[in-house]
């Protein structure tokens, strides 16, 4: 059963959100990938939220750009945390995504991400599930273990060539 819900409203969003769901799956994370407007069939969003907690939903991550409803009304509906991240827009960046998910009304909470923060999505909603499953938890910690040993690889090499034979 899938305990992430991942929700975009487009699937111009899909190159953000399958960083979600590329974590998720590196930690053994379930979940269920759906692209839903909120604002052009807002019957099939609505009984998408209503129905994620019986689905086994324990997160939902919710990618939105512009006026970015789609987090805010899975908050609204969802009883469970609720991750939003801002995509990248032409027109602004971002920051209107951004500051549309961000500035939910009290007793409405949206954990917020960095825009086109994917990744961080994916692990936030792991890290969310890990406080009661202690083999998810090892598993954030050995994915640390990670990003720790590729930064001394990479101090490694830059020690050994210079900065000015250094490439990536």
């Amino acid at each position: 059963m899938a305990k992430v819900g991942i929700v975009m409203g487009s699937d111009s969003d899909m190159p953000v959100m399958s960083k979600a769901a590329d974590i998720l799956e590196k930690l053994g994370v379930e979940y269920e990938m759906t692209i839903i407007s909120a604002h052009r069939e807002p019957d099939v969003f609505f009984e998408y939220a209503k129905s994620a907690e019986e689905k086994g939903f324990k997160v939902i991550i919710a990618g939105a750009g512009m006026a970015a409803h789609l987090p805010g009304m899975c908050a609204a509906i969802f009883p469970m945390p609720v991750i939003g991240i801002p995509m990248h827009t032409t027109s602004l960046g971002g920051r209107d995504s951004l500051y549309s998910i961000v500035q939910m009304p009290s007793g409405i909470p949206v954990a917020t991400v960095a825009i086109n923060g994917g990744a961080n999505a994916g692990l936030l909603a792991a890290k969310i599930l890990a406080t009661s499953d202690p083999q998810l938890l090892q598993k954030l910690k050995e994915y640390s273990e990670e990003l720790k040993n590729q930064v001394v690889e990479k101090d490694k090499r830059l020690q050994e060539v210079g900065y000015k034979n250094y490439t990536k």
